[in-house]
């Protein structure tokens, strides 16, 4: 299907969401769980990248050595080729200068089964980027299923567990409170087990330390993830594959589920590589190592627009 039968299918809309919950879901766009087979992901473009303090990783990295941004941006391609290889359709943001963050296009909004939303980010030198997420997916056709307005909320801190099943970080920082409870309200209305997860600033998001691998298959930092946490997910019957803290701590937890036993990973996150290839996953690792100085990885690097089972 063509950009413009999308548009056809799918008007975009600034208002598509139930307030009384019973939303109806994208048919061309949008996905159940986190671990179906990606058809589309939504990438920025790292042409304007600057390695500015976002984070207590990015700061780290800033005053011991600071990213090399060409280098960065090669790894980027690598990336990109990545997807290629395994037949994903790319889109992206419009680059501009005045975004210098916008690579990270987990964080100005979250695809969902009835559209996207837009999120509020912390640091005022990225709010751009939610602006720009709207001009995005009115390009594409994709209507916009709400904005966060109660508190600052960023696309990293969404992490759906399985069908109809999310997990929200909110670490004060990045992601505040009032915007957790305000995101968990919309998706307990639709009927979704929602559970926020209260962690510390440092982490920055919750997909830092908790990413889906494949169904009941779930990659944790056990060093840094609240044990509640864990036991909840053990309770849905989820196996654990247990990121070491160093390696979580250079984002090796910071991956991007392709579904069907197939997963991009920096090459830094030996211990997880080795055990996907134990079980036959498919890696394409990928080194991330100087892009990922500028404050975030592989999964802050994508917003999956669609997956289909199977």
């Amino acid at each position: 299907m063509t950009v413009h039968d999308r548009i056809a299918a799918e008007p975009f809309s600034l208002q598509r969401r139930n307030p009384a919950g019973g939303t109806k879901p994208l048919t061309a766009w949008g996905f159940a769980n986190e671990t179906d087979a990606l058809t589309d992901v939504l990438l920025g473009s790292p042409n304007f990248l600057r390695h500015l303090s976002t984070s207590s990783l990015s700061r780290k990295h800033l005053r011991e050595a600071p990213c090399n941004v060409q280098i960065a941006q090669a790894q980027h391609k690598d990336l990109v080729a990545a997807y290629e290889h395994f037949g994903v359709h790319i889109h992206w943001h419009e680059p501009t200068p005045e975004l210098p963050m916008q690579v990270y296009s987990r964080d100005s909004s979250v695809m969902t089964p009835y559209g996207a939303f837009i999120t509020a980010m912390s640091q005022w030198w990225r709010r751009g980027e939610n602006y720009a997420a709207i001009r995005t997916y009115e390009k594409l056709g994709i209507p916009i299923y709400d904005m966060v307005t109660a508190g600052t909320f960023e696309g990293g801190d969404f992490n759906v567990i399985e069908d109809g099943v999310v997990l929200i970080g909110c670490g004060g920082a990045r992601t505040q409170e009032e915007g957790a409870r305000q995101v968990q309200a919309w998706f307990d209305k639709e009927g979704w087990e929602t559970r926020i997860a209260f962690i510390d600033e440092y982490y920055v998001h919750i997909d830092l330390m908790v990413v889906p691998i494949a169904e009941k298959l779930t990659a944790v930092c056990l060093a840094c993830t609240e044990p509640g946490i864990v036991d909840w997910l053990k309770g849905k019957g989820h196996e654990i594959i247990d990121v070491p803290f160093q390696d979580t701590m250079a984002l090796g937890c910071n991956f991007m589920s392709l579904g069907k036993d197939r997963v991009i990973a920096p090459t830094s996150s030996q211990t997880l590589i080795g055990q996907l290839k134990a079980r036959g996953f498919e890696v394409a690792a990928v080194d991330m190592s100087e892009i990922s100085k500028t404050g975030g990885g592989i999964h802050c690097m994508a917003q999956a627009l669609k997956r289909v089972p199977g």
